[in-house]
């Protein structure tokens, strides 16, 4: 299997454009840049970044074994310049350990499940394919879709895909599959999509797979992306040297909220409006280079149909952490 066949990067060059500074600010310093790539997947992004730049070296963050060896061999013409990493993207720590750096020139995370993962019809990701209920993407831990099915209540199943998936016939979901498992249990993609189906009132049956949204809920509870994705970001943050830049590719709304509400919070004064100066411990840590999310363009889209959703947010670092140094007060700008 060639990992180039299966993933089409998304934004890429978009995304190049971003992170390009970070690198050149680098190579200017006289040292080697470094880029955290914190989704690795098939290596698409980090390909395109070490063909960009000859002195660049990337660690590759994955929790999946097959993506770490399948990215593996589609990069091993770059030698010791592509450091892998097998844990989630939260442990940015480890990648910097990984690659013997105490910061980072730039970090790329591209959000939600890969091409690979989605293509492997083993997996159960896709409602679309009949597999068995496990939708692991590390492929460790005891728990899978179809314990969840097995274990929760229908009220939880239905807090679940509300909150997760956005389902307006969460409740209804939740107590057709609670009287399913009772008959035999839920343990495949195909009978999960048949009693969602029967569940379905015949004047929204046109609107919509009725998967879609249930097992992307599944999905992110059964991978705790989520809970992940918040201890990331400020992680991310930390870890960038001043200089540094940070683009993420979001793919649906709860993931972009929480991108959103921190890149802002990390880019606004924490200081009072009538503090004449405004102190290090105020100043904003970083500076959003993109104005609100940027989208696929129309021919990418075209191309690249997994394109369609995406939501790119980007911001450099401009102050130093704490323990780096000491920076003076600057005059507050006025209103």
């Amino acid at each position: 299997m060639d990992a180039s066949d299966l993933h089409i990067p998304v934004m890429l060059e978009r995304t190049l454009e971003l992170l390009a500074p970070a690198v050149a600010r680098a190579e200017a310093a006289g040292r080697a840049p470094l880029v955290i790539d914190g989704t690795l997947g098939m290596g698409g992004h980090t390909e395109a970044m070490l063909a960009a730049h000859p002195s660049l070296r990337v660690a590759g963050i994955d929790r999946d074994p097959d993506a770490i060896r399948l990215a593996g061999e589609r990069l091993a013409r770059f030698g010791d310049r592509f450091v892998p990493v097998q844990t989630t993207y939260d442990r940015i720590d480890l990648a910097l350990e990984a690659a013997g750096a105490a910061r980072a020139d730039g970090i790329l995370l591209d959000l939600g499940v890969s091409s690979l993962q989605l293509d492997d019809a083993e997996r159960g990701f896709a409602y679309a394919k009949d597999a068995p209920l496990d939708m692991r993407m590390g492929q460790s831990g005891d728990v899978t879709a179809a314990t969840i099915l097995a274990e929760r209540s229908d009220r939880e199943l239905a807090r679940l895909f509300r909150v997760y998936g956005d389902e307006k016939l969460a409740d209804r979901y939740a107590r057709a599959i609670v009287a399913a498992r009772a008959e035999a249990p839920i343990e495949t993609s195909a009978r999960l999509v048949d009693i969602l189906q029967a569940a379905t009132p015949r004047a929204l049956a046109n609107q919509g797979h009725p998967g879609k949204r249930v097992f992307q809920a599944l999905r992110i509870e059964v991978n705790q992306e989520l809970a992940i994705l918040e201890r990331t970001m400020p992680a991310a943050i930390d870890a960038l040297g001043v200089g540094g830049r940070l683009v993420v590719l979001a793919y649906q709304s709860l993931e972009d909220r929480v991108v959103k509400r921190t890149l802002q919070a990390a880019s606004s004064s924490t200081a009072p409006r009538d503090l004449p100066v405004e102190l290090p411990e105020h100043a904003p840590h970083l500076r959003l280079l993109v104005r609100g999310a940027e989208l696929a363009d129309e021919a990418e889209r075209a191309r690249n149909p997994r394109s369609a959703p995406v939501r790119l947010r980007a911001a450099e670092r401009i102050r130093p952490a704490s323990n780096d140094s000491t920076t003076a007060p600057t005059p507050r700008e006025q209103p």
